[in-house]
């Protein structure tokens, strides 16, 4: 498989430029409760490619944990749930579709023409004790690490491998007319035995994503949102990208993860050849 732009394999060549996946009900949402829900838009080719690769990432995890001698490492916990970040430049795959046609589209609804991608993390609950996650603001935890590190909230985009139920651990979501999140990024604590931090301690439980595997659910970082442990005999697997309209720095100017420039002015200049680690920031634990 040839390193080509624009990527023409796992099913991109379906999708015409002129057709959009994002209807405008949904980027209204977007913009007045801070999220959107597209189902079964990933194509099958994608979603089998995502799937294979997360499962080397799986086993190149617990090869780092074997290494270390620990099941607990930062959030991640050995079989439970896993949250393995910044590796995509180690699969000659996962750049083409975090840089594909659908995530323009996607990134470009929530943030406007310009967009860097700034994190990037596979998100596993193991069979039948796959861990709950607490309630938080993604930038709540920019916050958390960085006090100093101010920034625009910028898009997470929960990408299903499988689909997705109440059983097996999926994402609720608390809109911003009920959290009070438009423009407000609250304090989080650290949660004891998990290394969870928790924005939200109300009584709102969210709105359940019940959606089919391929689908994407768009929010912003400032949405609050949890996830429920999973119950059943199977992974339940997400892919997150995330990406900002502007590089999110430390106080010292470098990279909080990543800033790899995506779309100017609307148009992909992303340059897979010229796309290295030390130039765009650090891997993230």
């Amino acid at each position: 498989m040839g390193d080509v732009w624009p990527p023409v394999a796992f099913g991109y060549q379906q999708m015409d430029a002129k057709m959009s996946v994002v209807p405008r009900n949904q980027r209204e949402q977007y913009q007045e409760e801070g999220y959107m829900i597209l189902p079964g838009v990933i194509p099958q080719e994608t979603l089998e490619m995502l799937r294979e690769e997360c499962s080397y990432f799986l086993g190149y995890f617990d090869s780092i944990m074997d290494a270390k001698g620990v099941e607990v490492d930062n959030l991640c916990h050995r079989g439970k749930r896993y949250f393995i970040n910044n590796r995509y430049r180690l699969s000659r795959r996962l750049w083409q579709f975090l840089f594909s046609p659908l995530m323009a589209e996607v990134a470009q609804a929530a943030l406007g023409p310009e967009v860097y991608l700034f994190h990037e993390q596979w998100v596993v609950k193991g069979a039948e004790q796959g861990m709950k996650f607490g309630w938080h603001q993604d930038s709540g935890y920019v916050k958390h690490y960085e006090k100093g590190a101010s920034h625009k909230p910028y898009v997470t985009v929960w990408c299903t491998l499988d689909d997705v139920s109440e059983e097996n651990g999926t994402v609720y979501l608390l809109p911003h007319s009920r959290g009070g999140t438009k423009d407000c990024l609250l304090d989080h604590t650290l949660e004891s035995g998990t290394n969870d931090v928790i924005g939200y301690n109300g009584d709102d439980p969210g709105d359940p994503v019940i959606v089919p595997a391929g689908s994407v659910v768009a929010f912003t970082s400032y949405n609050l949102h949890r996830s429920g442990a999973n119950q059943t005999n199977r992974m339940r697997r997400v892919y997150l990208p995330q990406y900002s309209c502007e590089p999110i720095r430390r106080p010292d100017g470098k990279p909080w993860a990543m800033a790899t420039p995506f779309l100017k002015n609307g148009e992909n200049v992303y340059d897979h050849l010229d796309d290295s680690a030390d130039k765009y920031g650090p891997f993230s634990e």
